[in-house]
This record gives structure tokens, sequence and C-alpha cells, in this order.
């Protein structure tokens, strides 16, 4: 089932100054992203994958085209209403964490649950469950010094899920781990993926890292540039900007479309 799709999304910015030249780091992208996905963005940098998160996230807003979630165009929402549907249904990973230095990690796994109508007792089942998830049931009332890398950005992990959001997107979560904390990073994302069913959408410079998740796009100057096969059924296919999956098995497309060869060359 489809949950996220961008119709002609685009994101055009005004530069300060006099002369106020116009920046569009996303031009008329269309994409669909099913329900349950796991789906990498990779490019360099400025290429607009965190334009595009940050607009999935609700943090940002597009100035033309529509984005559709859940059935709804968010596009559409006044700036109250948006802020109400982001505590809902995101639960955002940043790179370097933007924790609370001078709160705990049970506070600071707290605070988004603070926008919503709980009891005490709620909101501390809640975050122990979270922690819990996370591995770090035993690092309630350490703070942010006290904590490894790995073990800081678990906590934002814990934050991104304690309100028990539809989607989590993570704009680079392991580009300041090491190789041993990426992977335990990565491997805790894919149980948030695979066992609790979580929607993922992950900006990411790794190649590495791309590779856990089950849909992989590249981003250059604002558009989409190829298509990548998932496995032996199933793959990305590029029509003129517009995204889709296909699963031949279980589709009505013409086998050659599928063919990575012909996705290859539509690219």
């Amino acid at each position: 089932m489809t949950l996220i799709e961008c119709k002609n999304l685009t994101r055009t910015y005004r530069k300060a100054g006099r002369s106020g030249a116009e920046v569009t780091p996303l031009r008329e992208m269309n994409l669909n992203v099913d329900q349950g996905s796991f789906l990498a963005l990779m490019g360099p940098s400025g290429s607009g994958k965190t334009t595009l998160l940050n607009m999935l996230a609700g943090i940002d807003r597009p100035t033309g085209g529509e984005l559709w979630i859940s059935g709804m165009n968010i596009a559409d929402l006044s700036r109250a209403a948006l802020a109400d549907w982001r505590a809902k249904s995101i639960g955002y990973i940043f790179q370097l964490y933007n924790l609370v230095p001078v709160l705990t990690a049970y506070e600071n796994v707290e605070l988004p649950l603070l926008l919503h109508k709980l009891t005490r007792a709620e909101r501390h089942e809640r975050v122990c469950t979270a922690l819990d998830l996370v591995g770090l049931s035993d690092r309630h009332d350490h703070y942010p010094r006290q904590l490894s890398g790995g073990q800081e950005q678990r906590v934002a992990i814990a934050r991104a899920i304690v309100t028990d959001p539809d989607i989590i997107v993570a704009d680079e979560p392991t580009g300041d781990l090491d190789k041993a904390g990426a992977v335990a990073i990565m491997n805790l994302l894919c149980r948030l993926n695979s066992e609790m069913g979580k929607t993922l959408i992950m900006v990411t410079h790794d190649p590495k890292c791309a590779d856990y998740a089950n849909q992989t796009l590249h981003l250059e100057k604002g558009k989409l540039v190829e298509a990548e096969m998932l496995n032996e059924d199933e793959v990305i296919v590029v029509h003129d900007d517009e995204v889709e999956i296909c699963r031949c098995e279980i589709c009505d497309c013409d086998p050659c479309e599928c063919a990575p060869g012909e996705t290859e060359g539509q690219a």
C-alpha cells in the first residue's frame, strides 16, 4: 500500500542579498513509497536529499507540487496542523544526535511525549520501552557526556520511536560513528523496519549503509538519476523521474520493462 506520494514536488529558495537569485534543490520529483519500506537516498552534497527528507518529515514545505502521506496532502496543512501531524506521525534521527546536554537519556527520550496528552505513568512506560528496545535500559540516568557516540545515537533513536510514529526519517545516522557503531545502528534500524513495520527513509553517503535498505534511490541536482535492482523479482523503475516499485510476479507490467538492462537505460 502506498504511504507516501510525491507529485511534481519542488522546493525553491531565494538567496539573501541584492541578487535574490533562486536556488531549486528539488525539481518536480515524482515518488511513491510503500508502507513498511526501508528507503535509502544517496547522492552528492547539494543533490536535494536532505531537502526531500525535510519535506517528507513536515519540517519544510514544498513550493510546488503535492505531497500526499496517508491520503492527506500535507502541503495544504496550516502551520499548527502540520506541527500536530509531525508530532504524531514522524520520528527524526539526526546525524549529530541533537540531544539536550543538561537532560538525562530518560529525559531526552521523554521530550516528544510532552506534546501529547499522556499521564506521567504512561510517559514512563513508553520511555522505558523505547530505551529497552535500543539496549539502554541501564542508562536512564546518564547524561549525553557520559555516553559513547553510539549510545548517544541509540538515545536519539529511542526519542524518535517513543511516540510510535508511522514514519522514521534519518539524516546520515551513522555519519559520526566508527565502523562498529555504524553496524550496530544499522542493525537496529533494520529491526525497527522488519520487526516493528516502521517505514524508514534514510539519507546516507555510505553505500554499505544503503545496502541495508530494500530500496535505494540516487539524486543529483534535485532529480532522480538512476534505478537499482533490489532482488530477483523486484526493481525500482524510473520513467521520466517517476518512480514505482515493480514486483513482476504480481504486477501486469511488460517483463521487458523490468529487466535490469532496460531500467538502467531509462535512468
